[in-house]
């Protein structure tokens, strides 16, 4: 694995330090000549002439008994070092473990257990990296990791050895990174779908690999749960005692660049984001929040312009990357060998590669929309749903993500149906779930006989009796304002709940009325739901991208700035979150920021949200730490909305 050879470069310098600065046997003085020796043997080390060091390591050996057997092992390390581990074989037979001292046995054991795998012997090459009370050095616990989990896998622990690479996923960064949480996944991958489906029914929410059990179930095709982030302290908060000022997690750059595509198909949605990205910008000086300067970058929209437009990003200084947008994009920089300033992507890849190191991803997925939905209904007492999805591809993702957490809680999914495109009349498929129905419950304007008619073989039920019983839909609103008012007419009355997608974002009680209680999930923003943020109609009288369906992707903008200052908080805080435009804002171990939805009901024609606020903390979240001087309000620093050529 690439990794490793990084690693031993890395950490090379420091074992020839520790060597010489006592981790040798001390019962033999070492000369001025042997020290002299010694240092120009470790400078050749340093500068990559592994086999020139391990030849003055031997001469080494050679003329100092007290310290043959360390030198020895110096020799054979550069060896490796080299990738001629071979030629250390007849060295490390010289060797006498029990003269070794400090750290060397260790070192000493895992050149052996290396030797072991490089001879098909995993079996030696576990029980020298499994000793137990060993302490392990920072410098060499990836390489003892390695070994072990290398040693594992190769005897056919591929469960273990996926738990031992879970392991060093914190410790890595960039392309080794990447490359190690694939080898998790590939490994998971092959404990196959049965087995992981046991393991991760019988593991508690917080277990470390559940997480990952799900990914790889997910990419062999399994619909997995996503149970909503634990929300437990949200960023910003006042610390006790401190000063009014005083918050944490936020740590503003000093540059960022805004990655977006500028003409085609991605253009109006470019557009909204960038707006709602300035429109919260702006908003920070209202808190005297310190800003850095912002340059937007055209992606253009495909793999080359988004690797370009980060590279120029880069070169001109900035230290973080917000973007790009579409999916193809955000794969094309992900597979980059090394992504040297941190990166928040807009959308999810393509590949469904993991985002590695310093990488961040969030965007607006369906599944999260669906997931809540299940969630919600189950709360409510709803454990018997039937499903009613468009073809868009939203829908079906969401749907898809409905029906996984659903089971997980517990419930039933006892029908589902999609509507076809261009259908008005939906009496046939109505007919076809069976949906109970609640005859004393039917309205007045809908009569038996229009029932009859509409040719639903319903299953009547008395009013009450499918208390938990309710129906889940994903599509536009045109298609559930035709969908509604046949329900009715079927004599179906149960509660009905919806992804965003049936909510223009804007109020029209005429052509509502028909969505009447149904609720659904959405954006904060869109209800001013969210206290702290600018209110919506205020900054929609001003800019046309905050209106209407727009709206989400001005909020989504909005959350790009808004998560700017508290990544590294996200990440390093499991269960902290970003009181945010399109949601609550949470980062999973992987680097995803996930939203919590809020719920709102259709009252009249009119688009109401349910619970009332969503601020747990008073105070605003984007205000700076104490001690930091802030931007004067309204002011914006230089290089700011200045566009660069790629």
């Amino acid at each position: 694995m690439r990794f490793m050879r990084l690693s031993r470069v890395a950490a090379i310098g420091l074992l020839f330090s520790l060597a010489l600065a006592g981790c040798v046997p001390a019962n033999a003085p070492r000369s001025p000549a042997e020290l002299a020796a010694a240092q120009s043997a470790e400078a050749l080390s340093r500068q990559g002439q592994f086999d020139q060091a391990a030849q003055a390591w031997l001469a080494l050996a050679a003329q100092s008994r007290g310290h043959a057997d360390s030198y020895r092992l110096l020799a054979a390390e550069a060896w490796r070092e080299e990738g001629q581990l071979d030629r250390a074989v007849p060295v490390l037979a010289q060797i006498k473990r029990q003269r070794l001292s400090g750290d060397e046995p260790l070192r000493f054991d895992l050149l052996q257990a290396e030797l072991a795998l490089a001879r098909h012997d995993p079996a030696t090459a576990l029980r020298l990296t499994t000793q137990p009370n060993v302490t392990v050095p920072a410098p060499l616990q990836l390489r003892l990791l390695e070994w072990r989990a290398r040693a594992m896998a190769a005897s056919g622990d591929r469960w273990g050895a996926a738990r031992t690479r879970v392991q060093m996923d914190s410790q890595l960064s960039g392309y080794d990174h990447s490359q190690n949480r694939q080898q998790v996944l590939d490994l998971l991958g092959q404990v196959g779908v049965e087995s992981l489906k046991q393991r991760a029914a019988a593991m508690q929410r917080g277990d470390r690999m559940l997480p990952w059990v799900n990914e790889a179930l997910s990419r062999l095709g399994v619909a997995v749960a996503q149970p909503t982030p634990e929300l437990q302290q949200p960023v910003g908060t006042l610390l006790p005692g401190a000063g009014a000022n005083v918050r944490e997690g936020y740590k503003a750059p000093s540059q960022v660049a805004l990655l977006l595509p500028s003409d085609g198909n991605y253009a109006a949605a470019s557009a909204a984001i960038r707006e709602g990205f300035f429109a919260a910008y702006l908003d920070a000086g209202r808190n005297h929040a310190p800003r850095p300067s912002v340059r937007v970058y055209d992606s253009q929209g495909t793999a080359d312009g988004a690797v370009r437009a980060y590279q120029q990003a880069v070169s001109d200084g900035a230290r973080l990357v917000v973007g790009p947008l579409t999916r193809g994009e955000v794969a094309a920089v992900f597979s980059q060998p090394r992504l040297p300033v941190p990166l928040l992507a807009l959308n999810h890849p393509d590949d469904k590669q993991l985002p590695a190191g310093d990488a961040s991803e969030f965007g607006l997925l369906p599944e999260t929309e669906g997931a809540q939905a299940a969630d919600h209904m189950v709360e409510r007492g709803l454990r018997r749903v039937y499903a009613v999805v468009s073809t868009d591809d939203f829908a079906q993702r969401a749907a898809g993500a409905f029906k996984a957490e659903l089971a997980a809680r517990g419930g039933e999914l006892a029908g589902m149906v999609t509507l076809p495109p261009g259908v008005t009349s939906y009496a046939s498929l109505i007919a076809g779930l069976r949906l109970p129905t609640a005859v004393a419950a039917a309205p007045a304007s809908a009569p038996a006989a229009s029932a009859t008619a509409a040719g639903s073989a319903v299953v009547p039920v008395e009013s009450g009796a499918a208390g938990d019983t309710g129906i889940f839909i994903s599509m536009r609103p045109e298609q559930a304002r035709l969908l509604l008012p046949q329900l009715r007419i079927a004599r179906v009355n149960l509660p009905v709940f919806a992804t965003s997608h049936v909510y223009e974002g804007s109020d029209d009680a005429a052509a509502n009325r028909d969505l009447d209680g149904v609720e659904f999930c959405d954006a904060p923003w869109l209800f001013d739901a969210q206290p702290g943020l600018p209110n919506r109609d205020g900054v929609a009288a001003r800019l046309p991208a905050a209106r209407g369906g727009a709206a989400r992707l001005f909020a989504f903008g909005m959350d790009a700035w808004n998560l700017v200052p508290y990544l590294e908080w996200l990440r390093a805080h499991p269960g902290s979150y970003v009181p945010g435009a399109s949601g609550q804002l949470a980062a999973d171990q992987f680097g995803r920021v996930r939203r919590v939805l809020i719920w709102a009901q259709f009252q009249n024609g009119l688009a109401r949200p349910l619970g009332g606020s969503l601020q747990l903390d008073d105070a605003p979240s984007n205000a700076p730490p104490a001690g930091v001087e802030p931007a004067a309000a309204g002011s914006v620093p230089s290089g700011t909305f200045q566009p660069a050529a790629n």
